[in-house]
């Protein structure tokens, strides 16, 4: 079982948006998954509608009152399932003040036998506390979101530091698995700036003994796309939501390249069960640079049963004509979808119902 903590002290850069459909991605991919939510703001619970399941079985639980890692688990689809939170893990930290061994406290619950899963996700909050601790203690591996700003890589480099202690005083397997660019905007001289910094900060620490050594910047840039803003809102993953969007597309790219850098061997990962390198385009055979240079073209349900092509009508003459600027921007333009996403495209997503509100008495 690979366990990866999802950590960056800089709020706001994709920590929950790459815990949420990363794991989303490796699950389609065949993995058996558990996502675990340190954040007290609850933002990866929300994400898959679970906030009434919060309540009495989650992180909370876990950590402040002993409860078995399996009694917390909520099932979300067969390949993913959910340590829930809520805001009460806020106090966490003042409960466990006077407990020993508090940061190791959930990679115990970890050590439980026969856990049923391949890959752990820890959606660390956006701070370096005893929940941060914890989840880097449990991990093997983390995985740091960042955005191309320069306060994101400033606070990269704090980061760095905070992993370099763990890794001495408390679990010295952990190490860097890399670095995901997120919200990414190729447009912009300062993305390719950070990006260089990043690089070369990494390559001088190639041949040292630090836990981030082996570390790499993903190829894979998760780009701005207001869909993945969206899932939240509705208790999906980006796959579930909009399947075609640009969001969809590149995490299940991060998916594949991180299954690339999985330990399968020692970890004991079954790749009986995992598809990588799916074609996310389908049988459509063109390339990327061909899909960001031709429109899409959307068949009907009744197309797709086997209505005579000829009977569609013919497009207006008045619709407008693509231009430079529109080839320009490939991010406006959906990719086509694989068989097994058709199903999900004409879906309309389900009202999102609020959490409701917990009243709390004063102690």
């Amino acid at each position: 079982m690979e366990c990866i903590a999802i950590i960056n002290q800089k709020g706001g850069v994709g920590k929950t948006s790459t815990a949420a459909n990363l794991g989303a991605g490796l699950a389609q991919r065949g993995l058996r998954m558990l996502l675990i939510d340190l954040d007290p703001q609850g933002h990866l619970t929300t994400h898959f509608g679970l906030d009434e399941a919060a309540v009495g079985r989650g992180t909370y639980e876990v950590l402040t009152s002993n409860m078995p890692l399996a009694e917390a688990t909520h099932k979300y689809s067969p390949n993913i399932s959910v340590v829930p939170t809520r805001v009460d893990l806020a106090a966490a930290e003042t409960e466990l003040l006077t407990v020993v061994g508090r940061e190791v406290i959930l990679q115990g619950a970890l050590s439980a036998p026969d856990l049923p899963y391949d890959v752990v996700l820890f959606d660390c909050p956006p701070s370096l506390s005893v929940l941060s601790l914890n989840a880097m203690s449990a991990a093997s591996r983390v995985l740091i979101p960042v955005q191309p700003h320069f306060l994101a890589l400033q606070g990269a480099g704090k980061l760095f530091e905070t992993i370099a202690l763990v890794s001495q005083r408390i679990n010295p397997k952990l190490s860097v698995l890399g670095v995901v660019m997120c919200l990414y905007d190729a447009g912009t001289r300062l993305s390719s700036e950070v990006v260089d910094d990043l690089s070369g900060f990494l390559e001088g620490h190639r041949d040292q003994n630090v836990p981030w050594r082996d570390a790499r910047i993903f190829e894979t840039r998760i780009r701005r796309n207001v869909k993945l803003a969206e899932c939240p809102s509705y208790g999906q993953s980006i796959f579930e939501y909009a399947p075609r969007s640009n969001g969809a597309i590149d995490y299940l790219k991060l998916a594949d390249e991180v299954i690339g850098c999985l330990d399968v061997k020692t970890k004991g990962i079954d790749l009986a069960r995992v598809t990588t390198q799916v074609k996310v385009i389908g049988a459509n055979e063109d390339s990327e640079s061909d899909l960001a240079e031709q429109p899409v073209e959307t068949k009907s349900v009744a197309s797709q049963d086997g209505v005579a092509a000829e009977n569609a009508e013919p497009s207006d003459e008045n619709e407008p004509k693509r231009t430079e600027q529109d080839d320009a921007h490939p991010e406006s333009h959906s990719a086509p979808v694989d068989d097994l996403e058709r199903d999900a495209v004409n879906r309309t997503p389900p009202t999102r119902t609020p959490p409701p509100t917990v009243e709390r008495q004063a102690s």
